[in-house]
């Protein structure tokens, strides 16, 4: 068994970290405080082929695997979770849903565009009264001869207003049935459809948030992907693949507080000496490098699985559950190990520490997760 990374997963990590010191880690703070999503840099990434990370190379994509995809996502969110987000939402649940579910020519009609980064892709599950109870939905799609007419709204969707393209689970059934729920493909322009203001966040504030509309929106059903009813079969199958890469995100988030706190313990002095030397301090980054290690093998053991075709179900779950928790728990010991220059933005623990949190709230709550992995191993 061999855990070290791979070639192209160093080569990757590098290229990475020299695109984000040039192009993210000078906008940080002002992306934050405004709230700017910069499409600029997510065409940028796209030609670089990490906004079609797991397309095959025919389609546009890079063809990479799970284990390069952490990487990415991973190496991103040290710098910006932000943008490690978007870069995971649009890859995994946009992208993802119309690759797995798509037929050949809706495979060729929008995922090129998806994987170079010229069009911005969006996912839409959550709505206001339907968190995790996704069954009980109330946007409808209603047939009407060769079309769709979808009515309601999905909120917190990633995208929802610079998104050239939504992928989006409604109900075409009765509420609370697992079949009684269809996905479309919902495109920029069509009559009807349109996004709301967008979240005034707490962290994570330039990876974009908005409600999606739906007014009398007609679609044809040459968007319909996959069978009527099979909507929520389908994201499930999706989410699996997500929690990977939000576990990823959440081990980057870790790693850049962490790093950031190792070495501020060794430059802080007090009493004479490194705070580094205080077994208070090396205790707390005694327990950060080795929850980080435990959650990044977990995670990379789900991506094994998944590029194995095995069930990833409750990996993916565990994985995503760790490492979230983890990282809420390493950016606070970040924030405490930094004392009070910790809760000032003249240093990067506090954007970790607020960016954290979403972690465990988004793509299933922890709660959820417990659910999701509860039924599986007591199956």
């Amino acid at each position: 068994m061999n855990f070290d990374y791979n070639e192209t997963q160093l080569l990757i990590a590098q290229s990475i970290r020299d695109f984000a010191e040039q192009n993210i880690r000078p906008n940080i703070m002002e992306w934050d405080e405004a709230q700017i999503f910069p499409v600029p840099l997510f065409k940028k990434l796209g030609e670089m082929g990490f906004m079609g990370i797991l397309v095959p190379e025919e389609l546009g994509g890079s063809g990479l695997g799970y284990h390069e995809y952490i990487t990415i996502v991973e190496e991103l969110s040290k710098v910006d979770p932000s943008i490690g987000l978007s870069v995971a939402a649009h890859n995994s649940l946009c992208t993802n849903h119309i690759l797995a579910f798509g037929n050949e020519e809706q495979k060729k009609k929008w995922i090129p565009k998806l994987a170079s980064g010229e069009h911005i892709g969006a996912w839409g599950l959550t709505e206001h009264n339907t968190g995790s109870d996704a069954g009980g939905m109330s946007t409808t799609a209603v047939r009407d001869g060769n079309d769709w007419i979808i009515n309601g709204a999905k909120n917190f969707i990633t995208h929802a207003i610079s998104g050239q393209i939504a992928v989006v689970v409604v109900r075409t059934g009765e509420k609370g049935d697992s079949k009684g729920m269809t996905a479309f493909v919902v495109e920029k322009g069509m009559p009807g459809f349109s996004s709301g203001k967008k979240e005034n966040k707490l962290g994570m504030r330039a990876s974009e948030t908005a409600e999606l509309i739906f007014d009398n929106c007609r679609i044809p059903d040459a968007n319909r992907l996959g069978e009527v009813g099979q909507g929520f079969i389908q994201a499930m199958k999706v989410l699996d693949g997500g929690r990977i890469s939000i576990g990823a995100l959440a081990l980057g988030i870790a790693k850049g507080a962490y790093e950031a706190s190792l070495k501020y313990s060794k430059e802080r002095h007090q009493f004479g000496k490194p705070i580094s030397d205080f077994q208070g301090v090396s205790f707390k980054l005694a327990d950060m490098a080795t929850e980080i290690e435990a959650a990044e093998l977990l995670l990379h053991k789900a991506a094994f699985l998944k590029e194995n075709n095995r069930p990833v179900t409750t990996l993916g779950a565990m994985g995503k559950m760790y490492a979230s928790e983890m990282c809420v728990k390493v950016a606070t010991d970040a924030i405490q190990i930094h004392g009070g220059y910790g809760y000032t933005k003249d240093y990067p623990v506090e954007k970790f520490y607020r960016d954290a949190k979403l972690c465990t709230i988004g793509e299933g709550t922890t709660e959820i997760q417990k659910v999701v992995i509860s039924r599986n191993i007591l199956k």
